[in-house]
């Protein structure tokens, strides 16, 4: 089920939350349970399965952790054990097929693939599972006993397909006690229209347009330009979008989950920008992977293999394909190369540093986004001149002009300005109370648009499922 749904919207949500507030408060955790539960179903019940084995797990093995903690060995083999059994699970859903043509590949063999559909959401439930065990493995936090309360921790479905990756150490106060307020579900209300309105008027526009560019017979050098740019701004309020969301009705039910955007599209290099983009899992690999293989406290070449082994680690999170793979140790080599050579004369510049983010991210999206790694060096060669493809045709100027507007209001609204000026524009004096009514009147508009939008059956993808 999507956020961005009728069902979701004016069924579903409506029912959560009449009966989330109508419960007490010791129920409230188990209406949240069972309800993410269903909301996980929606779309293939079985996928439920996996879920509750990578649940119990965590639950059973973080308690054996914490028990042995005074026994090192047998506590380091609970943390073993709960890892195999996660990563185990991702692997079989996620990569096993993968692995099996690399394997047919090299072998000359005819392997069966499995065909294993993949469960929504699984490369986010097993990382906040990781992360629990681990964090009661090195005490940092104390084991859950409640089993529900950890269920609904995993399970929560306002972030449970699309992050942001929230530690169980963040919110693990605020699983059993937690504030409800009028000032929290108006917070929570406002971001989530926003969110809505980022995904279904933005991304799902822009969408339109990378799908007209596939189908097209013939395209131009310009078209592949509108291509990258449409797709690395429809990537970003797709997924900001979803987070924005997530955020909201995480605050509606009480929980503050962390930011996972911070207007990455301003950065000045490379390493900012991935500081300021999907923060939640670029922390994540920092303090479970990066951190432990000792970081940029080691000789030099370990470094790089700390670089390297993390960044292909995070494409291959993001999908089961060669390109993922590129796209990951493309950012390596570049988050390499600033540290080493140029990253200090860069952020000498003025304007140039923007732009040669801007440049690198269009081609990261191309490669994240091919269908092969000779798709995307082809994508990449004609964003250049090269293929022999004419500089401009009628299609492609039609698009241009088509979607100028909503390139403009993209690009404007990947920055911090509209923020700035709508928080300037409501600090005390007339401001404030202008915003007070004007502000309620937009977003309600903006959800009449959107639903709009939706009862005419758009296009509504969501790029992350399959993560």
């Amino acid at each position: 089920m999507l956020f961005s749904s009728i069902p979701f919207l004016y069924t579903f949500l409506p029912c959560v939350l009449i009966l989330y507030f109508l419960v007490p408060g010791w129920l409230k955790n188990t209406v949240l349970l069972l309800s993410s539960l269903f909301f996980y179903a929606w779309g293939e019940p079985r996928f439920v399965v996996f879920m509750v084995i990578a649940i119990v797990q965590g639950y059973v093995f973080g308690l054996l952790a914490e028990k042995f903690r005074d026994r090192p060995k047998r506590a380091k083999l609970c943390l073993w054990a709960s890892a195999v059994v996660s990563l185990g699970l991702l692997g079989y859903c996620k990569y096993a097929d993968f692995f099996i043509s690399g394997f047919n590949t090299l072998t000359g063999l005819s392997l069966p693939l499995l065909h294993v559909a993949l469960p929504i959401g699984i490369s986010f439930y097993t990382f906040q599972i990781l992360s629990y065990v681990i964090d009661v493995y090195r005490g940092d936090v104390t084991a859950q006993r409640n089993l529900i309360d950890l269920a609904a921790y995993v399970a929560m479905f306002p972030q449970l397909i699309a992050g942001p990756i929230v530690r169980y150490a963040d919110i693990a106060p605020q699983l059993k006690h937690r504030t409800h307020t009028l000032a929290d579900a108006a917070y929570g209300a406002r971001r989530f229209i926003l969110g809505l309105s980022k995904k279904v008027l933005l991304a799902n526009v822009l969408y339109e347009l990378i799908s007209a560019y596939k189908s097209a017979a013939n395209v131009s050098v310009l078209f592949v330009w509108l291509y990258a740019a449409a797709y690395v701004l429809h990537l970003y309020f797709d997924f900001s979008g979803y987070s924005d969301m997530a955020i909201g009705l995480g605050r509606i039910f009480g929980f503050h989950f962390i930011e996972n955007f911070n207007y990455p599209y301003i950065s000045a290099s490379v390493t900012e920008f991935w500081r300021r983009w999907h923060m939640s899992l670029g922390s994540w690999f920092r303090d479970y992977v990066y951190i432990p293989l000792g970081g940029n406290r080691v000789s030099k070449a370990k470094w790089f293999r700390n670089i390297f082994i993390v960044w292909l680690l995070t494409g291959l999170w993001h999908g089961a394909a060669w390109t993922f793979i590129l796209w990951g140790l493309f950012f390596a080599v570049f988050l390499t190369a600033e540290k080493l050579w140029y990253g200090e004369a860069l952020a000498q510049t003025r304007f140039l540093k923007h732009l040669y983010v801007l440049l690198l991210i269009a081609v990261s999206f191309v490669i994240f986004d091919a269908a092969s790694v000779s798709d995307a060096f082809r994508t990449i060669g004609s964003l250049f001149g090269l293929g022999g493809l004419p500089r401009s045709d009628v299609l492609a100027r039609y698009y241009f002009d088509s979607y100028s507007g909503v390139f403009l209001v993209a690009i404007v609204g990947a920055t911090p300005l509209p923020a700035k000026i709508v928080r300037q524009f409501s600090e005390d004096g007339p401001g404030k109370k202008i915003m007070s009514v004007v502000e309620p009147v937009v977003l309600l508009a903006l959800l009449a648009v959107v639903t709009a939008y939706l009862v005419d059956g758009s296009f509504n993808p969501f790029l992350y499922f399959r993560f």
